[in-house]
């Protein structure tokens, strides 16, 4: 192989790795793969073992080594910056460790208290909600939730006991309602593949009550997901009561529609 032909090799190799790093930001971030990394070294060694055309020819242009290089750093720092959903053998869903997702970034809290749905709420609780934040980051960037996207819902109980006829105490801040004790959590997960038949979402049960299942399968769609597809406004994601996530700008081409259309 000559020096020009190995110079045209690495280059195309380090693009390759540049579009991979990018991919890897707006996806699932997954490794560079190795076939890329053996065209950059190929390369290398078919330079390395031309020293009678070398002699008459410049060395390898630094930049191009640096953009090799960027383009792996790129991608081992969006793998590392992104927390992806962990599944059983069988398929479950497991729980985050440690309660990790409070400290991820907190996108709001609805509370829909029993005293003000017929005395029997389906979600009795606040629920506090939260996105994983590498996720949260690309969505910032691009308008679009990529695969990989994890939503927590941490189930809290208001605090009792209720003081007034729709639910509500008194505190010192005033008359209200105040969270009490934690409930459970639901997920969803973003996986077009592993999730198609609910539209590209997996919507997971760790319990509506304490402790939490470490564990879990996904919900049918007509538990979770007919909801979500009916009535959340961009993604099957409900961004019209997340302020946080509605005032990101659409991406070209749109991704919005009407609640309930």
């Amino acid at each position: 192989m000559s020096y020009k032909t190995a110079l045209i090799a690495l280059g195309f190799a380090a693009s390759a790795v540049l579009a991979a790093a990018a991919f890897a930001q707006n996806a699932q971030a997954p490794s560079m793969p190795a076939d890329l990394a053996h065209m950059a070294e190929s390369a290398r060694a078919a330079m390395a073992q031309s020293p009678a055309q070398n002699a008459q020819a410049p060395s390898m242009p630094a930049d191009l080594a640096r953009m090799a290089q960027s383009a792996q750093t790129r991608m081992a720092e969006s793998a590392q910056s992104r927390y992806l959903p962990e599944y059983t053998d069988s398929g479950d869903m497991k729980l985050p460790p440690n309660s990790i997702w409070r400290e991820w970034v907190f996108v709001g809290d609805p509370l829909t208290p029993n005293a003000l749905n017929g005395g029997h709420a389906g979600f009795p609780e606040y629920h506090n909600v939260y996105i994983e934040p590498g996720s949260y980051a690309i969505y910032k960037k691009t308008g679009v939730f990529p695969d990989g996207t994890i939503f927590v819902k941490e189930l809290q109980l208001t605090l009792g006991p209720a003081e007034n006829p729709d639910g509500s105490r008194t505190e010192p801040s005033g008359r209200g309602y105040f969270p009490g004790a934690f409930n459970g959590a639901d997920v969803t997960v973003k996986d077009t593949k592993r999730f198609a038949d609910t539209g590209g979402w997996g919507y997971f049960n760790f319990n509506h009550h304490e402790p939490k299942a470490l564990t879990a399968a996904a919900q049918s769609k007509s538990n979770c997901a007919f909801c979500h597809i009916a009535a959340a406004k961009r993604d099957e994601v409900w961004t019209q009561v997340y302020r946080v996530l509605d005032e990101v700008p659409l991406p070209q081409g749109g991704g919005m529609r009407p609640a309930g259309q």
